[in-house]
């Protein structure tokens, strides 16, 4: 099956991870190409082209203010991508949590593992 142009969705155009950069950047404010490419350190005719992407599947909204296009997210578009990442949060939490409980046992145990590593240990072992 061929796959789809990244151009199609939001899924796929999320999968470039430098669109991913761009959106994280866009997140916190609205800002024109040259603030992207200086924050970023990205060629100027690389954000552009990245920039139409993001733009054609809907995750980002430009608009002219004077000679200038700012560039801003469309939180709306990017909500189907957040629901379905959000899927995976309990996966996530379940692991964590499990990570957390081993460790509060081995502390509690006085586990070595804990403190192998410790300078302290080292200096014993000499």
């Amino acid at each position: 099956m061929a796959r789809a142009s990244t151009t199609s969705d939001a899924f796929n155009a999320v999968a470039e991870p430098r669109r991913r950069e761009i959106l994280s950047y866009l997140a916190a404010a609205e800002r024109p190409v040259q603030e992207i490419v200086a924050a970023l350190g990205l060629e100027q005719p690389s954000v552009s082209k990245h920039l139409r992407v993001l733009r054609n599947v809907g995750l980002v909204r430009m608009r002219c203010h004077g000679r200038h296009k700012l560039y801003r997210t469309n939180a709306e578009a990017i909500r189907p991508l957040h629901q379905w990442a959000g899927t995976f949060e309990r996966y996530w939490q379940h692991q964590l949590n499990r990570v957390k409980e081993r460790a509060e046992a081995m502390a509690r145990q006085g586990s070595p593992d804990l403190n192998s590593n410790s300078p302290d240990q080292k200096e014993k072992e000499k």
